[in-house]
């Protein structure tokens, strides 16, 4: 490949916008991705508050997106969900424990080791990296957590929204998730 190639590569494809959703969809979107995160909170603010824990993280907000937003993805099945969290956030918890002296490091190889794993276990989930990013960049109240993490708030809290998905997208009846299981 020229050097030519390479840089026309970065031109993107002639495919254009995606395509358009219905108006119906959007509203689906929105009233199930609410309810989502609308259930994590209050979960988090029902039983979790008198123990200094939370529930919420921001990468939840990017599943959101997915499994409300783009049920049909392969990025937004359960397996992917609750798989690229839980697996992320073992890496995170990990990096933080052996490589926080050197913090760079931590969180390259925490986002990096996620990606990896995620593609080896087929349970690629992009907000993932993000869960594996907390646990190295995080207060000192997830470093805290350590393993725990794992469960909760991710394992958790991507149960939650799991949970919704189920009854919120197959309420419609032009929406059906999941698409796959395994």
């Amino acid at each position: 490949m020229t050097l030519r190639d390479y840089f026309l590569k970065m031109r993107g494809s002639t495919r254009g916008s995606p395509p358009r959703v219905s108006l119906r969809e959007i509203t689906w979107s929105w009233l199930a991705s609410f309810l989502g995160i609308a259930v994590v909170a209050w979960v988090d603010s029902l039983f979790l508050t008198d123990f200094d824990l939370h529930l919420m993280i921001g990468s939840f907000g990017a599943s959101a997106v997915l499994v409300f937003g783009a049920i049909f993805s392969p990025l937004a099945q359960p397996r992917n969900l609750i798989g690229g969290h839980v697996l992320s956030a073992l890496v995170g918890v990990l990096c933080w424990k052996y490589l926080h002296t050197h913090l760079w490091l931590a969180e390259a190889m925490a986002v990096s080791l996620a990606i990896a794993l995620m593609h080896a276990t087929r349970t690629l989930h992009p907000p993932g990296g993000a869960t594996a990013l907390i646990a190295v960049i995080g207060s000192g109240g997830i470093h805290k957590l350590g393993f725990l993490y794992i469960l909760m708030p991710v394992g958790l809290g991507a149960t939650i929204l799991l949970l919704v998905a189920l009854f919120v997208n197959n309420l419609s009846r032009t929406r059906r998730y999941p698409e796959m299981w395994f």
